[in-house]
């Protein structure tokens, strides 16, 4: 194993990536990156590929890759003819530009005369627009003006009561009894969320999150740094992607727990923080597998079972 192959995969490691997380997010085949770890460049399908694959490898892993490179000097070089080659399509090119700047002082002159069409035609069509909101505007004030002897009062007295309507013909006052003020309905409190550590399930951590019926669990994830993450609904990495990638110092992630469950594969524990509804969860290991359940007491039984057989049957 060469020194680059070295550091590239104890880079990869310490994510807690493996080649099949590189070669999903990179799309380079996985026996091209066993290569370039072991240093058997020959293995690429040609000299060009071997530093792009490597740049390419060492970003998905949080290297720099220009460092990487200056470090291990004995990286093949992109070949001699690759550079003669863009030399020559350059020349090839050459004749078609001139042919396009021929054409150019044609397509300005056209061009000026249609954009200042449009632009009167912009004008005069917020003119027009103008005009006609202030004749309604207009109308409208003119409607509304009314002799202050026909206008009715507020129907809203001082106090909260209604106010006494007064009948011209008679004089006489009717007194309104005030409403009663709606109580609004009490929201479930987030102290009756509670989160507790069930079981364990292979390398996963399951939690049990109690809350009742109707209520909204938030589960936030805060990075301090980069991290491999992946989020799912539901017990195991089948679900549906809810979030998948590297995360780094000050991003935020805010997700809605449902019944179906969410599973967190975190590859470096330290740079993400965890919690649901404010309570932070960890299973204290470098790199973290955990599974939120829902239990808002509407949940069938033989959910735990499914769980661990949904993780039994999960590659990572």
């Amino acid at each position: 194993m060469s020194e680059l192959g070295r550091h590239l995969k104890e880079a990869r490691l310490q994510k807690g990536m493996s080649l099949d997380d590189v070669q999903e997010v990179t799309k380079i085949r996985k026996k091209y990156l066993e290569a370039i770890e072991a240093g058997d460049y020959k293995v690429l399908p040609g000299s060009f590929y071997v530093r792009a694959f490597i740049k390419t490898y060492a970003e998905a892993v949080g290297v720099n890759p220009d460092e990487l490179m200056e470090e291990h000097g004995n990286v093949p070089a992109a070949p001699v003819d690759t550079t003669m080659e863009t030399v020559i399509q350059k020349r090839s090119r050459k004749p078609e530009t001139e042919r396009n700047a021929k054409w150019l002082p044609t397509l300005l002159m056209w061009t000026f005369p249609v954009l200042i069409l449009v632009v009167i035609y912009l004008y005069a069509s917020s003119t027009m627009n103008k005009e006609e909101a202030d004749k309604t505007d207009s109308g409208s004030l003119t409607a509304a003006t009314q002799d202050p002897a026909k206008v009715q009062p507020s129907a809203t007295a001082a106090g909260g009561g209604a106010a006494a309507t007064a009948t011209p013909d008679t004089g006489a006052t009717a007194t309104v009894a005030p409403t009663a003020t709606p109580v609004p309905s009490p929201t479930p409190s987030t102290q009756s969320i509670t989160v507790t550590e069930d079981r364990k399930s292979g390398k996963t951590t399951i939690y049990k999150v109690t809350a009742p019926s109707g209520s909204s669990v938030q589960v936030e994830i805060a990075a301090t740094g980069v991290s491999w993450l992946e989020v799912y609904q539901g017990e195991n990495s089948k679900g549906e992607k809810l979030s998948f990638g590297n995360t780094k110092a000050g991003d935020n992630m805010s997700f809605t727990l449902g019944s179906a469950g969410m599973y967190i594969k975190s590859g470096y524990s330290p740079a993400t923080t965890i919690s649901v509804n404010g309570q932070v969860i960890t299973d204290g290991k470098t790199s973290s597998r955990l599974l939120l359940e829902l239990d808002d007491g509407t949940s069938a039984s033989g959910t735990d079972g499914a769980a661990a057989d949904g993780e039994s049957t999960t590659t990572e």
